[in-house]
């Protein structure tokens, strides 16, 4: 499945997140976990490609995002736990629709392994503005915490996210997408 993502987001205080969390506590909180591959220089991030098996508890999805002038292609393969868990505890990714993407770029499945694991809890709603996150998220000893709200109108989407963190009196704090800020906790790795 193919589709755009176009999101915004921000990065919450603890504060700000606990005044967010009583806000949505009638939402039931999702675990999942996103298991980045990369190769070892990190030749899809330079290439601004972000590959992940993401697991939650009954299923798992393989995703390469793409960017694009505005927001991302997102490629998705619906994987299950079994197949998802066999591919991180081998860290071989398996030839399927998305990896064939990166094959036809000239990258070889057999350079691209495991480069580390993000847990996020999660509480999503649709509002009438998008669909809406509030994410706590886990990855190389550090918690952040993060609001992201998904819309298909990328203008009136900024309006009304901008709208919602004034009305919540939230400053907006940029963020870096999850990848980008696990990849960054890297750096003594990076080439």
């Amino acid at each position: 499945m193919q589709q755009i993502e176009i999101e915004y987001k921000t990065l919450l205080s603890r504060e700000e997140f606990d005044q967010l969390t009583a806000k949505f506590s009638d939402i039931p909180v999702v675990s999942q976990t996103n298991h980045y591959f990369d190769t070892a220089d990190f030749a899809l991030r330079k290439a601004k490609l972000s590959l992940r098996i993401r697991t939650l508890s009954n299923r798992a999805e393989l995703t390469l995002k793409i960017p694009q002038t505005v927001g991302n292609i997102e490629h998705n393969l619906d994987l299950t736990l079994e197949d998802a868990k066999r591919m991180i505890a081998t860290n071989r990714l398996e030839e399927n629709k998305v990896t064939q993407l990166l094959q036809q770029d000239g990258f070889r499945l057999d350079n691209i392994q495991k480069v580390g694991d993000l847990t996020t809890h999660r509480r999503e709603a649709r509002l009438p503005i998008g669909l809406m996150a509030l994410d706590e998220n886990h990855y190389s000893g550090i918690v952040d915490y993060e609001l992201e709200l998904e819309v298909t109108d990328s203008k009136q989407g900024q309006k009304d996210f901008d709208h919602f963190l004034a009305q919540e009196n939230i400053r907006f704090k940029y963020a870096k997408s999850k990848v980008a800020r696990f990849v960054s906790t890297l750096k003594n790795e990076l080439p």
